[in-house]
């Protein structure tokens, strides 16, 4: 039934537009502070300047608009901007430093120009924007030569062009490359032509629908099956442009625990205890790193949400203190449907605190889950998100350290169409709106009602939610990932994509379950996709119930050794991944980066989806092919480093790498310098020390280094340490200058060792800070042709000089 009513709706926008009502021509307009409002017949548009290089456009066909709220936006209070506004007979045209905005007259239609008068993104000629009763859409003209990305969670390929989406947050398990909708809806998207970039996002949480040239090639659409039209344009010119000013709109993500980027173990489900303890046992013996257990539903007794089953873990405080001593942390599954039992305390308090979803009218609605008959909480309304928050003492009293929401899309089993009825009514800030409108939002809500809550509880530690379904902005709350996969070679490759695109839609915490959830995979494929999973923020295996077993150790001692090697990666990455994660939560630039984001003025990577940039110094190849032994690499102009040989490599061109099952391929950019650390079982195992710092060879090219308590939020009061390495080289010396750290955190005592790579010679000197360091402290590998300097770290300022 799902699939039909998506079916049905999605043909009303490919069908003729005979019965759409587009916007006529401007009767008249005013400037009122920061907004240019134009009249046409009844039709009202408004164009709000935020930015240099951001416009809001409102259109209201009525005249009248909506209440002007969102979930998604939190930034209102924009700096002002200088602009200017001049109007002819035929048109009105607003001036930034940053763009151009040209509104034609007759009939009303936008074209959005750089500062130079080149066109970025204008509206269809013959359709511009328009109405069909409740419905809106906007259509834009598509040059041949652009190609878009984003919209979050979609599978398939990462370029969109081409094809058409919706946005309906639904529950598809064994999902394929061609399925739509999925679980989370992001109406964000980007356009990319000769070398630059723009966006746009269209913040109605409605049913939409994008279409980019499928139904016609020169031209693409947007719209909703309610709602407003209300977008905003970003201008870029580059992609981090874009996506820095549009995550600067509707929030970053939080700085993680860091514990949350160890490797984590799921499974559906973990139980009794007993098998736990094993679990958690097998991992330390055989010293396989692992920081988090998940429990799934059967933790809980009968299904029921804030409860713990007696049978299974009679004694979960107990049970997590005695694991939390061996370094694991639990995260636990939460599912937004309450059990319909009036002897079950959830169900009571919110009967009584009247926080579940109703219909027009007054009746509870009940939809089937886990427990079975269920009433679902309304997120939209601040009492019910307190309520759920405050349940959460039961858990944290337990010492759960984290919280998996799920089945928020919402899901339920029962009814046509297997979510909420859209006729229901959610408070939404007093508005008293349906279920159509806050569907999309519905997970989202519920997770920031969590992530709140768990605040509450436990005030002085970080957060960790994790979420299936969200909508944009979801970012603020929880980490993602991409749902109920399979075991296959394509839905690897599914999970790069899916992963890339959530990335680059504002969501840098993201991940797939590794093997995949649905199936038993080969070892080798379990294999490659764990090392995919080293880059990968949230770096998490699962699996089904009644699926083989897919821990790290499950398939044989060869591939029980490369798994080993594969996670103690990841460990040893930690530094270099957590300040990639750190630079996210502050500039909203994802860790995992597609080669057309970062390299935009290389079209030959538009479709190239395969391989990755991590952070801004590493290149990532997965290998994604069953059977495959080598690795075909196409670099961005440059050069380069094979990370496993040091080996230099020039850019701009294809090469072929050796890649046994036991490598994962990586190459670092010239003039790169990677901090790493010493292999542990959990994150907090040790202190890092010594901390590794890998010097490239490159032009002049600064690398940051972040570093915190990694669990508390004394870094929001200065409690961190932030310092740039930025190297020098010429035929007679090398200098490595760090600066003093801007933070007051002061790590335990460490040593600092330095590994300059490609040293064609032995030195003649090296100094530090302009003392002399004896032969003791450096040494020279001429075979590798790696100079290693080891001494004390420290937060002050200091140089090391290396002279020939």
């Amino acid at each position: 039934m799902m699939k039909w009513l998506l079916s049905a709706l999605l043909l009303l926008f490919t069908i003729t537009h005979a019965q759409w009502q587009s916007i006529s021509d401007v009767d008249s307009f005013h400037v009122d502070g920061n907004k240019v409002k134009i009249t046409a017949e009844k039709s009202i548009v408004e164009l709000s300047v935020l930015a240099p290089d951001l416009i809001r456009v409102r259109a209201a066909r009525d005249g009248k608009f909506l209440p002007d709220e969102s979930v998604a936006v939190v930034k209102t209070d924009w700096t002002s901007v200088r602009f200017s506004v001049d109007s002819t007979a035929h048109d009105i045209r607003i001036r930034t430093s940053g763009l151009t905005v040209h509104i034609q007259k007759d009939p009303l239609r936008i074209v959005f120009e750089d500062p130079a008068g080149r066109v970025l993104n204008e509206d269809d000629p013959q359709n511009g924007m328009g109405w069909d009763g409740k419905e809106v859409r906007v259509w834009k003209r598509k040059p041949k030569d652009e190609f878009y990305f984003g919209l979050g969670e979609k599978a398939g390929s990462l370029n969109r062009t081409g094809k058409s989406f919706t946005m309906w947050n639904s529950d598809i398990p064994g999902y394929k490359a061609d399925t739509d909708p999925l679980y989370q809806s992001v109406p964000f998207f980007y356009g990319f032509r000769n070398g630059r970039a723009y966006g746009i996002f269209f913040d109605n949480s409605y049913w939409s629908s994008f279409d980019f040239g499928k139904e016609s090639p020169d031209r693409y659409s947007f719209g909703a099956q309610g709602g407003e039209i209300n977008y905003y344009f970003f201008a870029g010119p580059k992609p981090e442009d874009v996506l820095s000013r549009y995550t600067e709109l509707v929030g970053r993500m939080p700085l993680p625990p860091r514990w949350s980027l160890g490797y984590q173990q799921c499974r559906w489900s973990y139980y009794p205890e007993s098998r736990v303890r094993q679990l958690a046992a097998t991992f330390r013996e055989k010293k396989i790193p692992c920081d988090v257990i998940y429990l799934d539903i059967d933790y809980m007794q009968g299904y029921r949400i804030f409860t713990w089953s007696r049978k299974n873990f009679p004694e979960p405080k107990t049970m997590i203190g005695d694991l939390g001593k061996a370094g694991f942390k639990f995260v636990v599954i939460v599912d937004p449907g309450i059990k319909v039992d009036s002897t079950y305390r959830a169900f009571q308090t919110g009967t009584a605190q009247n926080v579940f979803l109703k219909y027009p009218d007054g009746i509870p609605f009940v939809g089937k889950v886990w427990p079975g008959d269920c009433e679902f909480p309304d997120f939209s309304n601040p009492t019910a998100r307190s309520w759920w928050g405050a349940n959460f003492k039961v858990l944290t009293d337990a010492g759960v350290r984290g919280f998996w929401n799920d089945m928020n899309e919402p899901s339920v089993f029962d009814g046509p169409d297997k979510t909420v009825a859209l006729d229901v009514i959610h408070y939404d800030n007093g508005l008293y709106t349906s279920h159509a409108k806050n569907h999309n939002t519905y997970g989202m809500l519920m997770t920031e009602a969590t992530y709140d809550g768990v605040r509450m509880l436990r005030p002085t530690e970080r957060p960790f939610v994790l979420t299936r379904a969200s909508y944009a902005g979801g970012q603020r709350y929880a980490a993602a990932w991409t749902g109920d996969n399979e075991s296959r070679w394509d839905n690897l490759e599914m999970a790069l994509w899916m992963s890339l695109g959530v990335s680059m839609s504002g969501q840098p915490f993201i991940g797939s379950d590794i093997g995949g959830f649905m199936g038993s995979p080969s070892g080798e494929l379990f294999a490659r996709w764990l090392e995919l999973g080293v880059f990968t923020p949230l770096m998490r295996g699962h699996s089904v119930i009644n699926s083989p077993n897919k821990e790290p150790w499950a398939f044989g001692p060869t591939f029980e050794a490369i798994n080993r090697k594969t996670i103690d990666l990841r460990y040893q990455f930690l530094p270099y991944i957590y300040t990639v994660m750190y630079e996210a939560s502050q500039t909203g630039l994802p860790a995992m980066r597609p080669l057309c984001f970062e390299y935009p003025e290389d079209p030959s990577f538009i479709w190239d989806e395969n391989e990755f940039m991590f952070g801004n110094s590493l290149l990532v190849a997965p290998v994604l092919r069953e059977g495959d032994s080598t690795r075909d690499v196409h670099l961005p102009a440059g050069e380069w480093y094979d990370y496993w040989t040091d080996q230099k490599l020039e850019g701009g061109k294809n090469i072929t790498v050796s890649a046994p099952v036991d490598r994962l391929p990586m190459f670092v950019k010239a003039g790169a310098i990677l901090p790493t650390q010493q292999i542990v079982q959990y994150t907090d195992q040790s202190p890092i020390d010594p901390l590794t710092l890998s010097v490239y060879p490159g032009n002049s090219f600064s690398s940051d280094y972040y570093e915190d308590d990694g669990v508390s939020f004394k870094y929001q009061e200065g409690d961190f340490m932030h310092r740039a390495y930025r190297q020098e080289r010429g035929d007679k010396e090398i200098m490595l200058r760090i600066t003093r750290s801007e933070g007051k955190y002061q790590p335990p005592s460490r040593e600092l060792l330095v590994r300059f790579v490609d040293v064609s010679k032995d030195p003649r000197s090296v100094l530090v800070s302009g003392v002399v360091l004896d032969k003791g402290g450096w040494s020279y590998d001429a075979s590798a042709r790696i100079l290693t300097v080891k001494i004390k770290d420290t937060t002050e300022e200091m140089t090391i000089e290396v002279n020939f």
